[in-house]
């Protein structure tokens, strides 16, 4: 499948999707940290969303949505920030391709689009943390855990504040980029759901 990672500087998932045969390209304004500029778009991902993708997998900056940041929300509802990023999220849900998920963290887009598909936890994917993770899924399964471990330790909250903290917060978790590379890139075996059925 030809796959954009959107929002994705650390490469995480297109490496996944990549080790299983898929035209996987990351894109984000950042220069990637992966180590494969050869798969990495540096531009911004919106002209993009016009091109004929098999699937998009999409992280859109969560600073302006998710709840552990509601202490300035007046501020950036007066400035339009918040607007700003909620229409930025809303490209990836309207956007006509076939397969999409977005991730993001618990935050607004609960109230101002509609309740995730499935809220998912590192420790289902061998990492003994916690950090609630929401995805809104089109035609996609619901990702499995694939490995649970002991540990709930909310490490990534606890990082000392420094002008890598956002950066290191949002990257995704090995495991939970293995698992979605391998569960959603199975393009001959899933079952398409729509965006509010639910798996068994």
């Amino acid at each position: 499948m030809k796959i954009l990672v959107a929002c994705e500087e650390s490469q995480a998932v297109t490496i996944e999707l990549r080790k299983l045969g898929h035209e996987a390209y990351s894109c984000d304004i950042l220069p990637c940290s992966g180590e494969h500029p050869e798969w990495h778009l540096q531009q911004d991902v919106v002209p993009l969303l016009n091109k004929k993708w098999d699937m998009i997998i999409a992280f859109p900056p969560c600073t302006d949505l998710a709840v552990s940041g509601a202490r300035w929300f007046k501020e950036k509802q007066k400035d339009g920030r918040q607007k700003a990023s909620i229409d930025f999220f809303m490209l990836f849900a309207n956007n006509p391709c076939k397969r999409i998920a977005i991730e993001n963290p618990i935050g607004i887009m609960s109230t101002k689009w509609r309740k995730p598909d499935q809220i998912i936890q590192p420790w289902q994917f061998g990492h003994g943390e916690t950090k609630a993770t929401c995805l809104w899924l089109k035609n996609l399964p619901l990702l499995k855990p694939t490995n649970i471990v002991a540990g709930r330790e909310p490490r990534i909250h606890r990082m000392a504040p420094g002008p890598e903290r956002a950066r290191l917060r949002s990257k995704t978790y090995p495991g939970i980029a293995k698992a979605m590379a391998e569960q959603w890139g199975k393009q001959g075996t899933i079952r398409l759901i729509g965006p509010h059925e639910t798996q068994a």
